[in-house]
């Protein structure tokens, strides 16, 4: 399907859009340069399968996006680590003696003002838990990502330890592709390759235990890195929501009995699931049901509201 038309911003010109998100920046960067500052938006717009599908789901850049900077926060050093950097920039600015919001009222709470980054190929994905492709290629192989597992897990287990799984980010239109963390040292170098590792790492971990707090599990997830203006390794993109990362109810995790109600993912899960019921994959997708939108919408709500309370 083809995207609407991007919004017109007063300050910022449309340069890029994803499949749910589209990128401004302001309107006097010259073609050629790279600006300061970027615009972050994050649109209602749902994918499955390599499509774009509709209608999008009511308030879901708007609810992510506030999972982000809810997690920008904790990590910063809100939930008692380290500071992390973060590509964040200051969505205000004073003029004279009045504070002037830099974030256009037509996408207020669902955009982010960042800072522009020299953002590394590598997408950092760490697994917690055993499920998805990851189980698959157990079953298959005994490994995942090529990383030897112990013998006798099954689906949903909890790892051992966390396992670094990491990805080149392929150009646009095409898949990541996963790789060894000796071909991600060939692609960046072996400093910056570990600094991404034991980065990731420290973020799921502190993550977990976070989620862990209020009830949910971290099964898996991933980053986006790059370096400012100063060298300094900093978090980009969207951290830790729906997205990007796979929560489970920890209760329900312990308690089920098949594997659908012990990984009731708080995702998009509802839509792939329904996809893959009602489309072979040829063509545009269907229309998605009122019933998986509304179904779909709570369950990003409820993650939002079981994270934050």
């Amino acid at each position: 399907m083809t995207f609407a038309p991007p919004l017109e911003l007063p300050g910022w010109r449309h340069t890029y859009s994803g499949k749910v998100r589209d990128l401004y920046v302001p309107t006097d960067t010259p073609d050629d340069a790279s600006p300061a500052r970027l615009l972050v938006v994050a649109s209602d717009r749902v994918s499955a399968f390599d499509h774009v599908l509709a209608p999008g789901i009511p308030d879901k850049g708007e609810l992510l996006t506030t999972l982000s900077l809810w997690w920008f926060d904790q990590l910063a050093g809100a939930d008692g680590g380290r500071g992390i950097p973060n590509h964040l920039a200051s969505d205000h600015a004073l003029e004279g003696d009045d504070t002037v919001g830099l974030i256009p009222d037509a996408v207020q709470g669902r955009a982010m003002l960042v800072r522009s980054l020299d953002m590394q190929p590598i997408e950092c994905v760490v697994r917690g838990y055993l499920t998805g492709s990851g189980w698959a290629e157990y079953r298959a192989e005994g490994t995942v990502c090529g990383i030897p597992l112990p013998e006798g897990l099954e689906d949903g287990d909890r790892l051992p330890e966390p396992l670094y799984t990491p990805a080149f980010k392929a150009p646009m239109g095409e898949h990541d592709e996963n790789i060894t963390f000796e071909r991600s040292v060939e692609l960046v170098g072996a400093e910056t390759a570990s600094a991404l590792r034991d980065a990731s790492l420290e973020i799921y971990r502190r993550a977990s235990a976070t989620a862990e707090a209020h009830g949910l599990i971290l099964a898996d997830t991933k980053f986006e890195f790059g370096f400012d203006a100063d060298g300094v390794l900093t978090l980009a993109d969207e951290v830790l929501t729906s997205d990007s990362s796979r929560y489970w109810d920890a209760e329900a995790w312990r308690t089920g009995t098949t594997p659908a109600e012990r990984m009731a993912s708080f995702d998009k899960q509802i839509v792939r699931n329904w996809l893959a019921d009602n489309w072979d994959k040829k063509g545009e997708p269907p229309a998605l049901p009122t019933e998986i939108i509304e179904r779909t919408r709570e369950r990003y709500a409820e993650l939002l509201r079981l994270l934050t309370s």
